[in-house]
C-alpha cells in the first residue's frame, strides 16, 4: 500500500460509511473517496419505519457520523451522485456528473432496492402517487407526511418493514389493513407461533391482518395519478389513502455485473470479503457469501452483517485479512416488544419456547437434530446474549432444561445436554 493508493467506495450507506473509517484506522495512507447517490450524510436505516416514521426521530438522530468525523478521517465525501460504470481494466468509475476517478482498490457497498409491486394498473413508467416504499429517508418522509389521523393506510407485505409500519401508523392514529399473501406474517423468517404472537398483537392494536391475500389490481381515481382501491385475488376491493408496499428488496448488483464480477442472488464474495476480481471487495446487503455455519450461500440483509462485513473488507484493503463467519442477527421493534433473532431457522425439526408468550417476554429456540440453530427472543435482551452463544456453538441442550426458567439460561452455556 502505498500514500498514493486510492480506495474509491461505491455506496454510503451502513457498510460504506463503516469501510471507510474502518480501513483509514486500519492504517489505509492514501486517498479515500465515498460515493454515495443520495445528497444527505450517511444515516442509519432501521429507524426509518420506527422512531423516524413515527415522529420519535429526527433527522439528525439518524446520522451515522457528523461531517466532521469525515473530515478528521480524511475520507472525502461525492454525495448525491451515482456511479455509472466501472472500468475495472482501467480501474477508472464514471459518475453521473461527468466525473471518471481512478482507484488503486475498489469497495462495493451498493445495498438494495425495494422490490416492485406487479400488478394491474400499476402505472409503466411509474406508480400511483399515494404508493410508497420504504429505503430512504425521503421515502419515510413522504409517508410520514401522508399519514393523518384517520387515514387509511394499506400496507403490503406482513415482513418486518411491514409490521414496523403498521405499527408506528397506529402509534399517529391511522387505520391500517395488511396484506400478506402467504399464510402467515413473517413466513420466511420465523417459525408459526411467533406468527401467530404477531398476529394477536397486531389485530390487538386495531390492525386488520389478512393473510392468503395476493394483490391483482389497483383501482385509480378520477385523476388517474392516485390509488383509490386495491383489488384482491379473491375479488375483495379495499378502498386506501396510503399504499406502502413492503415485499422484499432486490440488491443492486447491476453495477458488478456490467464489471464482469461473479454474481448469484447477489455480488458473491469469499470469506475476506474480496469478490471475483481481486482488485475490487464488496459488503453489505448487495453480497453473498459461502457460510461455514450453514454450509451454503446466504445474503443477510441485516446492520450487524454490513458493519462486520465492512470492517472484514477494511481489514483485507490494509493487507491484515481475517475471515468472516457470521452467525446472522437481526432485530425488529414494534409497539413495546423488541423482537431479537439470531440464526437461521429454515429447516428446523424442534421448537422449545421459554416463557409464556401471553407476558410479552418469552425465547423460543428452533433445533435441527437437537442443536439449537436459531432463536427468536421477546423483551428478553439480557437472554439474547446467552442465545447468540447457544447459536453459535451449535448447543446440543435437553429441551425440559431448555424451557425450564428456573435454571439460568446462562448455566446451560457450560452445562449442556
Amino acid at each position: 500500500m502505498k500514500s498514493t493508493d486510492t480506495l474509491l467506495i461505491v455506496g454510503a450507506g451502513t457498510a460504506g460509511a463503516e469501510l471507510a473509517m474502518a480501513t483509514r484506522q486500519n492504517g489505509w495512507a492514501g486517498p479515500i473517496v465515498l460515493i454515495g447517490d443520495e445528497a444527505p450524510l450517511p444515516y442509519q436505516r432501521p429507524p426509518l419505519s420506527k422512531a423516524y416514521l413515527s415522529g420519535v426521530a429526527t433527522a439528525e438522530s439518524l446520522l451515522l457520523r457528523p461531517a466532521g468525523v469525515y473530515a478528521k478521517a480524511d475520507v472525502s465525501l461525492r454525495l448525491g451522485v451515482a456511479v455509472g460504470d466501472i472500468d475495472p481494466e482501467g480501474r477508472v468509475v464514471s459518475l453521473s456528473d461527468g466525473t471518471r476517478l481512478a482507484y488503486s482498490r475498489l469497495a462495493l457497498c451498493t445495498g438494495g432496492r425495494p422490490r416492485p409491486l406487479s400488478c394491474d394498473g400499476m402505472p409503466a413508467d411509474g406508480k400511483p402517487s399515494n404508493l410508497h416504499y420504504l429505503r430512504t429517508r425521503a421515502d419515510a418522509d413522504a409517508i410520514r407526511a401522508s399519514l393523518l389521523p384517520a387515514s387509511r393506510l394499506l400496507v403490503v407485505g406482513g415482513g418486518y418493514i411491514g409490521l414496523e409500519v403498521a405499527a408506528s401508523a397506529r402509534a399517529l392514529g391511522a387505520a391500517v389493513t395488511v396484506l400478506e399473501a402467504q399464510p402467515r406474517v413473517l413466513a420466511r423468517v420465523t417459525g408459526p407461533d411467533l406468527s401467530a404472537f404477531y398476529e394477536h398483537v397486531h389485530r390487538s392494536a386495531g390492525v386488520d391482518i389478512r393473510t392468503n391475500a395476493i394483490v391483482r389490481g389497483l383501482q385509480r381515481d378520477a385523476t388517474g395519478k392516485s390509488a383509490r382501491a386495491v383489488v384482491c385475488a379473491d375479488g375483495t376491493v379495499i378502498e386506501v389513502d396510503v399504499i406502502v408496499v413492503g415485499v422484499g428488496m432486490l440488491p443492486n448488483v447491476e453495477l458488478a455485473a456490467a464489471a464482469g464480477l461473479e454474481i448469484d442472488a447477489g455480488i458473491v464474495v469469499d470469506e475476506h470479503a474480496v469478490t471475483s476480481n481481486p482488485s475490487i471487495c464488496a459488503a453489505g446487503d448487495c453480497t453473498v457469501h459461502r457460510s461455514a455455519v450453514y454450509g451454503r450461500r446466504i445474503r443477510l440483509e441485516s446492520v450487524p452483517n454490513a458493519l462486520e462485513q465492512a470492517r472484514t473488507a477494511a481489514a483485507t484493503l490494509c493487507g491484515k485479512p481475517r475471515a468472516y463467519h457470521p452467525v446472522p442477527w437481526f432485530w425488529s421493534d414494534q409497539y413495546d416488544l423488541k423482537l431479537q433473532m439470531v440464526g437461521l431457522s429454515d429447516g428446523y425439526d424442534g421448537f422449545v419456547l421459554r416463557g409464556a408468550m401471553q407476558t410479552r417476554a418469552f425465547t423460543a429456540f428452533y433445533l435441527r437434530n437437537g442443536s439449537i440453530i436459531a432463536a427468536d427472543v421477546v423483551n428478553r435482551p439480557a437472554e439474547f446474549m446467552v442465545a447468540k452463544r447457544l447459536v453459535a456453538a451449535r448447543a446440543s441442550i435437553d429441551a425440559d432444561r431448555l424451557a425450564d426458567e428456573a435454571v439460568p439460561l446462562r448455566e446451560l452455556l457450560s452445562q449442556p445436554g
